[in-house]
């Protein structure tokens, strides 16, 4: 076709003879196809009078074929002051693409008044309020699933109840709940769940909980552009399914360290498939609760800074243990007290085994750009080998005690030398290590400072080597952790086009 005068002509005659409509025409400079839309009704008549028209250019092979593509929409973005605006184009295709939405063809006339574009029928109402959410015609929507409504789920979705509206008014931002799901029960919207009584929908209307129809329901609504998926849980087989999620075009926003912290080559299998999409995850909790490791650690990654050291008390629970461990007070005392307070989990143990500090460890190892596995983090457990084999927690708690001397001899220890006990994970980059390890620390040091549940991170970085940078706050708690979920949820409602 390129160079032969006349095609289009003849094309375009033989639509006319026809009597169709041609709603939209589209043409690349380099001439080998010419696209054009027609409504369906007419699609058999055009396609029938093309092949006989160009029945020997066909068959010379002059001409490759004459392609029909069913079920498409068009989607027009019309206004007079788009005429000389730069960025509505790119403003259109940014929240089609951000909405998992694929463009057939494109068409602009030279008026500027108006950008056409083809697209799959069944995305049709998702690129319209998509298009609507990114000019700030309508709200940026989300369609949220909530993934465990245990502590901290729940927690956030009395959160989100709380600032619904602020969010609508203030904001612009509608986040829609179309399902909550447990391990047993789940219940699904198709317009979002009432925050104020989800607790009694998931028990009257509640049916059997089922993973995949969960994803589907959500996946599968034509009413709202963005879809995200909240993992609240613990779990580590929810978690192997976050690639194919992103993989779907639902962004996924988590909690739960299972998948940073796993196998090697499935983490980073999950991060460039993430980074070579529009696909956002996001996974700020998973290390420091609410406060903001994660993103202080890649800013200053995306600075141009070098990271040297991280180091950290990263446990809420063995920083209240170790703060509170002094003087008189036996190490069984504290341990029981945190556990009624409520600090740790149903068997202590799983908090002094140091594997969540591990799998902390390892996520800002990676982050940093370190290979490792979690199986390289030597980690120092503070429950007795003799201790580990006790078959339930209550066990565990009545032969603590019988430990309480050896504890007792390295804080007296510490207290000789003037120091403190901390139980900290750290990341060293100089070295390409990590390790989890009962450290003291000198009663002037920050680590040695702290109060409560706190936790507090250290960098040491080239621009930070005589001073590490600081973070510090409290870093256990389903208040915290499900606001620091929250946060997420809006960075990407920001991210989809919400007015920050």
């Amino acid at each position: 076709m390129a160079g032969v005068p006349g095609t289009a002509s003849a094309i375009f005659g033989a639509v006319k003879d026809v009597g169709a409509n041609v709603i939209m025409i589209s043409q690349a400079s380099s001439e080998h196809s010419v696209c054009f839309a027609v409504p369906e009704k007419e699609v058999a008549a055009v396609s029938a009078a093309l092949h006989v028209r160009f029945r020997e250019a066909l068959s010379a092979g002059r001409l490759s074929k004459v392609e029909v593509i069913h079920n498409c929409s068009i989607l027009a973005a019309v206004g007079l002051k788009m005429a000389s605006t730069p960025g509505v184009s790119a403003t259109l295709f940014d929240a089609l693409a951000k909405a998992n939405i694929n463009v057939r063809a494109i068409a602009q006339g030279c008026s500027e008044y108006n950008i056409t574009v083809v697209l799959k029928q069944e995305d049709c109402v998702r690129a319209l309020r998509a298009a609507h959410s990114r000019f700030f015609l309508s709200k940026t929507t989300l369609a949220v699933g909530i993934i465990g409504p245990g502590l901290i789920g729940r927690t956030l979705l009395n959160q989100l109840k709380d600032q619904a509206a602020v969010l609508k008014e203030n904001m612009n931002i509608d986040l829609r709940v179309m399902g909550i799901t447990g391990s047993r029960t789940m219940v699904l919207s198709d317009t979002g769940i009432d925050l104020a009584h989800w607790k009694e929908q998931l028990q009257t209307e509640a049916e059997p909980a089922n993973l995949d129809k969960f994803v589907d329901h959500l996946s599968e609504n034509q009413l709202f552009p963005n879809r995200v998926l909240v993992d609240c849980t613990a779990d580590t087989s929810v978690a192997s399914h976050y690639y194919d999620w992103l993989k779907k075009g639902i962004h996924v926003i988590t909690p739960n360290k299972k998948a940073n912290s796993g196998p090697l080559d499935k983490y980073l299998k999950l991060r460039t498939l993430q980074r070579a999409s529009y696909t956002h995850y996001f996974y700020e909790a998973t290390v420091g609760a609410g406060l903001p490791i994660i993103s202080t650690l890649r800013g200053l990654l995306e600075t141009g800074d070098k990271i040297l050291r991280i180091e950290g008390i990263f446990s809420g629970t063995l920083s209240y243990i170790f703060n509170n461990f002094e003087g008189t007070r036996t190490f069984s005392d504290v341990v029981s007290e945190a556990k009624e307070a409520g600090y740790t989990e149903p068997d202590p143990r799983d908090d002094l085994s140091g594997t969540d500090v591990a799998r902390k460890v390892i996520i800002l190892a990676r982050e940093s750009g370190l290979k490792l596995e979690l199986s390289d983090i030597p980690v120092r457990s503070l429950v007795p080998e003799a201790l580990r084999s006790c078959s339930t927690a209550d066990e565990y708690m009545q032969k603590l005690p019988s430990f309480d001397q050896d504890w007792a001899r390295e804080s007296k220890d510490a207290e000789a030398a003037g120091e403190v006990l901390r139980y900290v994970g750290v990341v060293d980059l100089v070295n390409k290590e990590g390790q989890v390890e009962l450290r003291r620390y000198k009663k002037d040091h920050p680590f040695a400072q702290l109060s409560g549940s706190d936790n507090i991170i250290a960098f040491t970085t080239s621009r930070y080597k005589e001073q590490p940078l600081i973070v510090r706050g409290p870093g256990a708690g389903a208040e915290v952790t499900a606001g620091g979920v929250f946060s997420d949820i809006l960075r990407l409602a920001s991210y989809l086009g919400a007015p920050s």
